[in-house]
């Protein structure tokens, strides 16, 4: 923070009614004193401009910032009231409504669509063109690249639209197992007491081959090692959640909204690409999605993990089906048997332009 380069800090962790405790000390005799009682939300944006500070300070004393605790609800839904502010406030921007032309390409016939610039989503056309298509349609072509349902489209383009039994399937698979993965964190960040701090790392890129998707999460706890009832009731929050049919979005905001966003989770704003949402939990994805949960059938959570040489980091680890793929219980349960190994899948580097994973180990790529 700026204003730690003018003062001598020390900081102590609390218990109960406050977090943490800063003790700021003036460096000179220029600077007046007071006591700030802050939420952690108006941290940052206290501490970072100095003359909202100054004029609470009396001249000569320690200056002494409370800082009161963010409670993961608190901090849900600051994210929630920043992303749909973002949204309407992007909304607003386009002002006059142009007009686009969107070739869409189907295996009987090409049809143009006349549609909203930075408005209309390939979800909108889908439903221009049927009702059918729509409920079927994952991903979307934009130009001959992968693009989310729900995302605005900028241009004229051509779309083709893709559900999960297209013959592309490398793309249709690389978007399906990362919103698997994107609905686990989903899960994992409600599935613990507010007693245990949770914090979600990150999931690698897709490899379709390892057996499951997974997300790696930070949890206090000393190894921890769930029952087989905990991994049922993971399991069946999961269901759950794909169970509301909910859409996924996805926004492209500033990096110093995103981090603002995520202020509660150091290891996120350290992450910040772009930004998603399903019901009320957001976190950072970089790469398309498919547009709708119902579009996961069958489902497990198999396995959790604790990292060899990462303390306190958890794998979770998943299986899922497309709705509509149907397996008997035995072949489901080779699935699941596969899964419950250790996936030792990197952090990598991953193009999607030609969804090729390189085995180059980074820190959090989603």
């Amino acid at each position: 923070m700026q204003v730690f380069n003018r003062f001598k800090s020390t900081c102590i962790t609390l218990v109960n009614d406050f977090k943490w405790f800063y003790t700021l000390v003036p460096m000179n005799d220029d600077f007046s004193i007071s006591y700030l009682l802050i939420s952690n939300e108006w941290l940052t944006r206290y501490l970072n401009d100095f003359s909202l500070i100054k004029p609470l300070i009396d001249k000569g004393q320690i200056v002494k910032v409370y800082v009161l605790r963010q409670t993961y609800n608190q901090a849900k839904e600051k994210r929630n009231l920043l992303f749909e502010e973002e949204k309407k406030r992007q909304r607003t921007a386009v002002g006059r409504i142009e007009k686009i032309e969107v070739k869409y390409q189907s295996p009987v016939e090409e049809v143009t669509l006349i549609m909203n610039k930075c408005i209309s989503t390939p979800m909108d056309c889908a439903k221009h063109i049927s009702e059918g298509v729509s409920k079927v349609s994952a991903i979307a072509m934009v130009d001959g690249s992968p693009w989310d349902m729900n995302r605005p489209l900028s241009s004229n383009c051509e779309l083709k639209l893709l559900n999960l039994l297209s013959p592309e399937n490398k793309v249709v698979n690389t978007a399906f197992w990362r919103t698997c993965s994107f609905i686990l964190g989903a899960v994992v960040d409600t599935a613990f007491k507010e007693d245990v701090t949770v914090h979600l790392h990150s999931f690698p890129v897709p490899v379709i081959k390892s057996g499951s998707f997974i997300y790696d999460v930070y949890l206090d706890l000393d190894d921890w090692k769930p029952t087989d009832q905990e991994m049922r009731a993971l399991s069946a929050q999961y269901v759950k959640l794909i169970n509301k049919e909910l859409p996924i979005e996805r926004i492209e905001i500033s990096e110093r909204l995103a981090l603002d966003m995520f202020q509660d989770n150091p290891i996120k704003m350290t992450q910040i690409p772009d930004i998603a949402k399903i019901g009320d939990y957001i976190d950072i994805s970089k790469g398309p999605m498919v547009g709708n949960s119902s579009l996961i059938g069958r489902c497990t959570i198999a396995a959790v993990h604790k990292i060899p040489e990462k303390e306190s980091l958890y794998r979770f680890q998943g299986v899922a089906l497309p709705k509509g793929i149907i397996l008997n219980q035995y072949a489901y349960g080779l699935l699941e048997n596969r899964a419950r190994k250790f996936n030792n899948t990197t952090w990598s580097v991953f193009s999607e332009e030609n969804n090729e994973v390189e085995d180059v180990k980074v820190f959090g790529r989603n």
